[in-house]
Parts: C-alpha cells; structure tokens; sequence
C-alpha cells in the first residue's frame, strides 16, 4: 500500500488562510466585547445590517458565510440587546426582516473607527501594489470556493 501524502500545515493555503482570520478575529474580538459587549459573529451581523439594511436572517447567513446557528445566536443577542430590530415583511408574513435601531447604528459608529484603524495597522507593511494583489488574490480564491463548493471524499 502506497505511503499517504504529508501534509505541511506551514504551507497549506486552507491552514494560514483560517489561523490568519482567527488571529485577527481574536485580536479585535477583546476591544470589541469590553468596548461595546460584542462577540464577532453580532458585530460581523451588525456590519451586514448597517450596509444592507432589511436583509433576512439566512440573507445574513448568505453574505456572512457563518453557521446558521452563529447568526441566530448572535441576532437573537442584538436583538435583546434592542440593537437590531425585526419587522415581518407586509408581503410575506413568513419572512421577516432585520435592521439596526437607532442604539444598534451608535453602536456600529462607534466600531467602525476602530475596525478600520485595526484594518490601516494590520495592512501597514503592504506596499499600495501588494493590497491590490492581495485584494484580487482574495477575490479570485472566493470565488474559486464557491465554485468548488464542499470538498469531495471518495
């Protein structure tokens, strides 16, 4: 039987790609919840809303690409929280729709300074040029993903 093939977690693209988002998610997740009392998944729900507000629950879930459990849990927390609120749609009373309240959108301005100074910080060491190729690089691999789709085991 032949020797599987090894796995080098230091180069493997899926690995760094994972420890570099939970890197950076854990490192503003703290300011985040002693600031403001917000995990990720609410501010990453409430980041959605504030751009695309009157989105569904599984929209969000869509656009955010977190477990469907994450985003239930995180917009039932706003929405104690009375930072999101939730209309029925006058069209379709099976679906409802979400929106920051006046208290989620203070909040939100209040986050944003401090994601996108994160943001200028973390990408400091990045030449102009080295951005864009980062920002097409991530694009072309999202999309890749999602073309792919789940991984297929034999």
């Amino acid at each position: 039987m032949a020797k599987p093939p090894k796995l080098h977690l230091d180069r493997f693209v899926p690995y760094r790609l994972s420890v570099l988002s939970n890197t950076v998610s854990s490192a503003i997740a703290a300011a985040y919840f002693l600031n403001f009392g917000l995990s990720i998944p609410e501010w990453r729900v409430m980041a959605v809303l504030a751009a695309n507000p009157g989105l569904s629950a599984a929209e969000v879930t869509a656009r955010t690409a977190m477990d469907k459990v994450a985003v239930s849990r995180a917009v039932a927390a706003l929405l104690g929280a009375g930072r999101l609120r939730r209309t029925t749609a006058a069209t379709d009373r099976r679906r409802t729709h979400l929106e920051l309240t006046t208290a989620g959108t203070r909040v939100y301005a209040r986050v944003v300074p401090l994601a996108l100074d994160y943001e200028r910080s973390l990408m400091t060491p990045l030449s102009r040029r080295d951005r864009a190729t980062l920002d097409r690089i991530l694009r072309v691999l999202l999309g890749r993903a999602v073309e792919l789709g789940p991984a297929k085991t034999d």
